[in-house]
């Protein structure tokens, strides 16, 4: 499967690119992980299922898939003038890595709970001070950096001249920097221009998180970590690098100048982004109420939704916009979801059931279609909404043959035993759905539908059709659908 064409929209190029890897068969990813200094919230959720989704993808296609994601559990991220982990630590009373591990493990349990594969490899950024300690001495023997005050900041502008590549990425400019640079203020006067940013710090005596290096006691840049970390694992030049759109600029601009800086090598060959999460329409904030973590979601305890929704139907709202796209969160929306969800598994159930005498060697075209379709539309830059729309083609039908419709012994055996493993394979190994906490739910319904029809036997028997007949209009008001059949009734939800 390996050879058929996979396209990806590459942030680099600005286009879809045919998708070939520096080794065949083999594939080099890394993503940027959380920086753990609080609960993990809802849009970064969303770009770690992203690309567990594309893992998985890689994986259904036969490559042998290095995903490296890291940790962030450096204090240098700067929060009003305090770095994150200190002010996590202060807040809960802990030492920063206390911290870390209190953040990392609940991170961990999240992502089970949307069941996503663990990477490959997940490095921490304290485990690699000495590598990023090195990489600092390579930029400025290279003549791209420079020492001051204990301090040593990128020269952003020399880069530029010479390089000519600073901002291919985002399309931003020097100027930008200016805004936007994460080194703190107060050290502007150390730089010799405004825009260069730091890739290590000297420490103040109240800062926590600190090592020992050649310029001063201090820690490292933000950017530096990953561009340390991803080519320790994946080599120099790899294939994918992923993370949020949101970082883009400066976070991966900036990684690419270093990598460039230090050995004269852009890391990869494909940069892909997801985009931003909004919920009712607007951005996310905590200063406006309008935000939701993950747990108020699947609890129902907030007052942007009328009741809780399991993290499959959650993950599957996720799964039906394309990653790149932003993903408006709203009740109704999740109402829409969870009803889809339910059909798609309920069908999975249904489609276990059905047998074939295979009277006919008759393949069904549109579910042949359906099938290559959902393969086509992953190719095609992962485009999940349209290969979830595939299989609600194939829920038809698996209800007509269901139903009568259409004659489950006219469709050949190997057609049904194909349209089986594939969709299974299509909801469990590349989307990663579940039945989850609904399970017991869906359990309870089948013993009460169960005991429904065999009243309702129990009232054909006895020639009570009035009885008989309620009980299935009844159903059918609930989009609950009575087929009798020659081995007794079953059921299915419309």
């Amino acid at each position: 499967m390996q050879n058929s064409d996979l396209l990806v929209y590459n942030s680099l190029s600005r286009k879809k690119e045919v998708f070939t890897p520096i080794n065949e068969g083999f594939i080099g990813m890394y993503v940027c992980g959380p920086t753990v200094y609080s609960d993990v919230h809802l849009g970064n959720c969303r770009t770690f299922v992203s690309f567990d989704i594309i893992y998985r993808y890689l994986l259904f296609k036969g490559y042998k898939v290095r995903y490296v994601r890291n940790i962030t559990d450096v204090g240098h991220l700067l929060d009003d003038g305090e770095d994150r982990m200190s002010k996590g630590a202060r807040k809960d009373n802990l030492e920063p890595m206390e911290v870390a591990q209190k953040y990392m493990n609940g991170f961990h349990e999240m992502m089970d709970v949307f069941n996503t594969l663990k990477p490959s490899i997940e490095p921490r950024a304290t485990g690699h001070i000495i590598g990023q300690i090195e990489m600092v001495q390579a930029i400025i023997d290279n003549g791209y950096a420079y020492e001051s005050n204990g301090s040593v900041y990128f020269d952003t502008i020399k880069f530029s001249e010479e390089k000519k590549s600073y901002g291919k990425l985002s399309g931003r400019i020097i100027e930008d920097l200016l805004v936007e640079s994460r080194a703190d203020l107060k050290n502007q006067s150390e730089k010799k221009h405004p825009s260069d940013f730091a890739i290590w710090m000297k420490a103040s005596d109240d800062h926590i998180m600190r090592w020992k290096s050649p310029w001063s006691v201090g820690f490292p840049g933000w950017h530096l970590e990953c561009s340390v970390m991803s080519t320790k694992y994946l080599g120099n030049k790899f294939d994918i690098h992923g993370g949020g759109n949101d970082l883009k600029f400066p976070h991966h601009e900036n990684e690419i100048a270093q990598n460039v800086g230090a050995c004269d090598c852009s890391p990869a060959n494909y940069w892909l982004h997801t985009n931003m999460l909004l919920m009712n329409g607007k951005k996310m904030s905590k200063s406006d109420g309008n935000t939701i973590s993950p747990r108020e979601l699947f609890s129902g305890d907030s007052p942007h939704v009328t009741k809780g929704y399991s993290p499959m139907v959650v993950k599957f709202f996720m799964l039906q916009s394309h990653y790149s796209s932003t993903l408006d969160l709203t009740d109704d929306g999740l109402q829409a979801a969870e009803k889809g969800f339910k059909r798609i598994m309920e069908a999975k159930k249904i489609l276990a059931s059905l047998h074939s005498e295979g009277k006919s060697d008759t393949e069904d075209a549109d579910i042949k279609a359906s099938l290559d379709a959902f393969v086509a539309d992953m190719d095609d830059d992962f485009n999940t909404p349209k290969a979830i729309s595939r299989l609600f083609d194939l829920v038809t039908k698996i209800n007509s043959y269901n139903q009568g419709q259409l004659d489950i012994d006219n469709l050949s055996a190997s057609m049904l035993e194909n349209l089986k493993i594939s969709f299974d394979k299509f909801l469990t190994e590349v989307l990663a759905l579940e039945e989850d906490g609904a399970e017991s739910k869906n359990s309870a319904m089948d013993g009460m539908m169960a005991l429904i029809l065999e009243l309702r036997a129990s009232a054909r028997e006895n020639k009570d059709w009035g009885t008989s007949d309620k009980i299935r209009d009844s159903l059918n008001e609930l989009d609950i659908v009575v087929k009798d059949g020659k081995d007794g009734s079953s059921w299915s939800i419309k």
